[in-house]
């Protein structure tokens, strides 16, 4: 059997033969390899680095008494750092895999998207998670910054989870049981060590000597940058670091608070990475002159790098032949993958469309790992094309004699013509001289060599990374490029790329590099190695395959309900193929959200359901091409259970603290920290929600369920479930409310409050949980707005958008919250705020209200409401469900009735006469003209519906438009009198008054 300390030996072997260099474990606690300053430091400046070693890696967090299966709180990492980039790091990281006998024909191996960025150092990286068989085993980063410095060389990060990686190899179902060395296993060598250190961790740390150690460390780590020691004061930093780490893992640091220790954290790294460099620099990085150590060239795929053939232009076909385009990467990201189809097919159309080449249809489709275009019926040449190129005006090119002046001489001498040649043309309405010129068209070959290469310099995500091309950025490498015409290689070159007639099929494929012949062939070539290149076929075959499966067990999927999910599965593989897993019915006894949130979230499972829609123990997760169903299988329940068993430790340790104990946890967390603890958050969100619930008359039960949901608002915020699954915060309220003995009400106000999570969530049902969650955003958005805090851009990271859209959205849903608007919610939490001593000035509630405002606007336009029905209703806007019913009773009115327009025109007609502080009187006696007289017959008869709606207002109005179009006819309104003017607009604005109030009627004018 290979154990542990033989798979370290192996890793260190071979990594040495492919030119690392072994350096030791660092000298005080890191969370990770990476934070070793042969990492961190390293990876900065010029120099070429490559090392491996093994790293104990210390996560407080982590801690689980050394019962988890999983979870330890010093677990080893061994890690590699390859600067620069060789070229084909997946393949020599498959490559090690092979050297610890794990055999990657027969286990699922994917790349799994991974953002890393680690805050406390200021550094961030693209890459991936590895999984086998669903565990993560490895975190695969190309670094991109470190201490706030980008670098160049860029550089690729390993670090191998060897405790995960070993218990897969050892089929043994805890790190425990794991044999360590011969005759010793893990738990023997280490579980002292881990049921003490996490005692430790979670229930024995000092919060107040950790705080202490925090400030002191970061204090040496800036005197020891001003002494220029970049090596000691990092020291220090990953020493402030690791006190930070155990006051989060006592549950005493908030989002908010973390924030702002990785702030100074992040500021400390800048400034030792700037120092490090500096004085590397003053050595003249030694690194540089250094002999590069050899290289055991081993079995890694190389990426397909054909030579350029040699291509007679007079021997290709004078026929159109298909042109077919592979532009192959590293695992993109699920939802990059269709952005790049979308991308490619526009851009080849765009380009293809201004050459002068004619083609067919272009299809474009993609996996993972390549996009694939391909263009029926390319010309082999563009015909040539006679264009007229400007010169100057004629008045400028002839003299009175007509003979050409200097300016039309010089400019036929740069054509290249004799001036007796110049043509007069006309250019946008101005006659000039032109010379008439036959441009040849371009063989098939270099328009289309050219299309290509811009097409792909210019592919983009919301997230770019660089590699080693000098030149390209992207979501993640691009490596290879298959770019055929007919039988013919395009002569495509993109920065260091040259396009070949090889593609790159399965990594494990036995023959991973195949030829293409011609460029129909291509999409034949990945088909017959398993490629399904079309994502509408990949989807339907997961569908398809999970259906199956699932129905062998007598369940189903809500295929449906888990969209989403099925188009990420659809994105992360090439050859779906479903596999079914079980975890066993104990788990059963979890809440159903704990359960479904770690199958999508962590391990992108569907869920099997029986006919009611109840969870049965089974999941379907969809592997990526031939494997050994078994094997993959059973790794994939293996992890599964373990994270329920973790999430089952959380579980019962949260539910035997007392509600009280879990509302007074909160207390513990920094909500920000000019606003105070979360717990002073909830006692605010509580007294704005009663003083609104008064508003609305809120009383009997309902009242009562508000009062004691509202003393408890946010204490799961202190669950260590919570804690760890973010997503879960109001489920598990509901839940330990419950199981605690509140009242189902109660337990669901607390969940409702949370609602809605994202657009187009479920939104609360009963009034107590639609006042907690107004109040809860009406808080968060005074507050925020209050310091200063708005979002910019495309940042938000207090998720501002999303409260404001979620706090209309619940203010429309509610029928008797019409009296609750905008303005009274942030005046009230404003209140609440200052009484906490918080300065809350009227600009910021007014910048509030416009981004409330802003944002529910643009809910409406999202709903297809055109942008005039919405200005007509602005007014209302801080009434969301009042501007609603306004916009559906301007729908009904002007559907019942023809006239409705009319009576909108001639109201916005008064509008735009009479100024709006006009009187709303007028005196009879002065009326005159027939026309004058009639109207205000009918004046006299009309209620006063400024505080009704359309539906009240509409019959009792229609019978003015004749009037007041005769009235319009015959009458000077603004009549030289100057009493007989006032009572004439006096009459008009009497109109207007007695009319539904908060409608732009200009504005709804142009909207009919």
């Amino acid at each position: 059997m290979l154990t542990v300390q033989d798979a370290l030996i192996r890793l260190q072997k071979f990594w040495t033969d492919r030119g690392c260099m072994v350096v030791q474990p660092y000298n005080t606690e890191v969370g990770a390899g990476t934070m070793n300053p042969a990492t961190l430091m390293r990876v900065l400046g010029p120099e070429p680095w490559r090392v491996a070693y093994v790293e104990p890696s210390v996560r407080p967090d982590d801690s689980r008494y050394g019962e988890n299966p999983n979870r330890l709180q010093t677990h080893t990492q061994f890690q590699v750092i390859l600067k620069p980039d060789p070229g084909n790091p997946q393949e020599l990281y498959l490559e090690s895999l092979e050297a610890l006998d794990i055999d990657i024909h027969a286990h699922d191996i994917r790349f799994v998207e991974d953002n890393w960025a680690q805050p406390a150092i200021g550094a961030w990286g693209l890459g991936w998670e590895v999984w086998l068989d669903g565990m993560e085993i490895t975190q695969f980063t190309y670094f991109q910054q470190v201490g706030g410095q980008n670098l160049d060389p860029v550089s690729v990060e390993l670090t191998y989870g060897i405790e995960r990686i070993m218990m897969a190899q050892q089929g043994v179902s805890h790190f425990k049981d794991l044999q360590y060395a011969p005759g010793i296993t893990y738990g023997e060598a280490f579980g002292q060590q881990e049921y003490e250190m996490s005692r430790y961790y979670l229930d024995d740390a000092d919060v107040q000597t950790n705080q202490d150690f925090f400030d002191r460390y970061v204090a040496e780590s800036k005197r020891l940058i001003e002494a220029r020691l970049p090596i000691p004061a990092y020291t220090y930093v990953l020493k402030s670091s690791h006190a930070f780490n155990v006051l989060d893992a006592r549950g005493a640091i908030s989002t908010t608070e973390r924030a702002k220790a990785f702030s100074t954290m992040r500021g400390l790294a800048r400034d030792v990475s700037k120092l490090w460099v500096e004085r590397r620099g003053e050595l003249d990085f030694p690194l540089m002159k250094a002999d590069s150590a050899k290289v055991l060239a081993g079995a890694a795929v190389r990426h397909p790098a054909d030579e350029p053939e040699d291509v007679d232009l007079t021997a290709l076909p004078d026929t159109a032949q298909t042109l077919a385009v592979e532009i192959g990467v590293e695992e993109l990201p699920p939802h990059v993958v269709d952005q790049a189809i979308d991308f490619v097919r526009t851009a080849l159309t765009e380009k293809l469309d201004g050459s002068r080449l004619t083609h067919g249809a272009i299809e474009v489709t993609g996996t993972p790992r390549r996009i694939v275009a391909v263009v029926a019926d390319v010309a082999p040449h563009e015909p040539d094309a006679e264009t007229l190129r400007k010169g100057p005006k004629v008045a400028a090119a002839y003299d009175e004699s007509g003979a050409p002046t200097k300016a039309a001489q010089g400019f036929a001498r740069g054509q290249q013509v004799d001036p007796g040649q110049l043509e007069r043309a006309d250019f946008d309405g101005v006659e000039h001289v032109a010379v008439r010129v036959t441009e040849q068209g371009r063989d098939v070959l270099t328009v289309t060599a050219e299309i290509v290469a811009e097409v792909i310099e210019s592919l983009r995500a919301d997230k770019n990374m660089r590699w080693n091309d000098p030149q390209l950025s992207y979501s993640r490498p691009i490596r290879w490029v298959v770019a055929l015409w007919g039988e013919t290689v395009v002569p495509v070159r993109a920065s260091e790329l040259h396009a070949g007639r090889t593609t790159y099929v399965h990594r494990t494929d036995s023959e991973p590099l195949a030829r293409v012949a011609k460029a129909d062939d291509l999409t034949r070539v990945l088909d017959t190695h398993g490629i399904v290149l079309d994502p509408k076929v990949r989807r339907q075959q997961v569908i398809d395959q999970s259906r199956a499966l699932a129905e062998s067990v007598g369940g189903t999927i809500d295929f449906e309900g888990e969209s989403g999910l099925v188009d990420e599965i659809t994105n992360l593989v090439e050859q779906p193929h479903a596999i079914l897993g079980g975890y066993g019915t104990k788990y059963l006894e979890l809440p159903e959200q704990i359960l479904t949130t770690v199958m999508r979230k962590h391990q992108r499972y569907l869920p099997v359901r029986d006919a009611d829609g109840k969870l049965l123990p089974h999941f379907v997760t969809v592997a990526n091409g031939d494997c050994d169903e078994e094997l993959v299988r059973l790794g994939n329940e293996t992890v599964v259970r373990a994270r329920y068993e973790d999430a089952a430790f959380f579980y019962d340790a949260d539910k035997q603290l007392p509600l009280a104990d879990l509302r007074a946890g909160i207390d513990k967390l920094t909500f920000e920290n000019r606003l105070g603890s979360m717990a002073q958050r909830s006692d605010r969100i509580n007294d704005v929600a009663r003083e609104l619930a008064s508003v609305i008359g809120l009383s009997g039960e309902h009242r009562k369920t508000l009062e004691r949901a509202g003393e408890l608002a946010k204490f799961d915020l202190s669950s260590q479930m919570v804690i760890e699954l973010s997503s879960l915060a109001g489920v598990m309220a509901r839940d330990y409310a419950t199981q605690a003995g509140e009242t189902p009400q109660v337990a669901d106000a607390l969940w409702e409050m949370e609602l809605p999570r994202s657009a187009g969530d479920a939104l609360p049902q009963s009034l107590p949980g639609a006042l907690l969650s107004v109040a809860d955003r009406f808080d968060l958005l005074t507050a925020m707005f209050a310091i200063g805090a708005k979002p910019t851009g495309s940042s938000d990271p207090y998720a501002l958008r999303r409260a404001a859209l979620g706090l209309v959205s619940v203010l429309r849903s509610q029928p008797s919250f019409g009296k609750l608007t905008v303005d009274l919610g942030l005046s009230v939490a404003a209140q609440r705020l200052r009484k906490q001593g918080i300065d809350v000035s009227d600009e910021s509630i007014a910048a509030a209200k416009e981004f409330v405002i802003g944002r529910f606007e643009q809910a409406l336009r999202d709903e297809g409401v055109s942008v005039d029905s919405i200005a007509a209703v602005t007014p209302l806007a801080a009434a969301p469900g009042v501007a609603v019913q306004a916009l559906a009773d301007i729908d009904a009115a002007a559907r019942a009735d023809d006239r409705f327009p009319a009576l909108v025109e001639a109201v916005q007609r008064i509008t735009r006469i009479v100024p709006p502080e006009t009187p709303a009187s007028y005196d009879r006696a002065l009326l005159t003209s027939d026309a004058e007289d009639a109207l205000a017959v009918y004046v006299d008869e009309l209620p006063d519906h400024a505080n009704d709606g359309l539906p009240q207002w509409v019959p009792d109005a229609l019978p003015l438009v004749a009037p007041l179009a005769k009235f319009f006819d015959d009458v000077m309104v603004m009549a030289d009198d100057p009493q007989l003017r006032a009572t004439r607009l006096g009459l008009l604005q009497t109109i207007v008054e007695r009319a539904p109030r908060g409608i732009d009627w200009r504005a709804l004018n142009t909207a009919l």
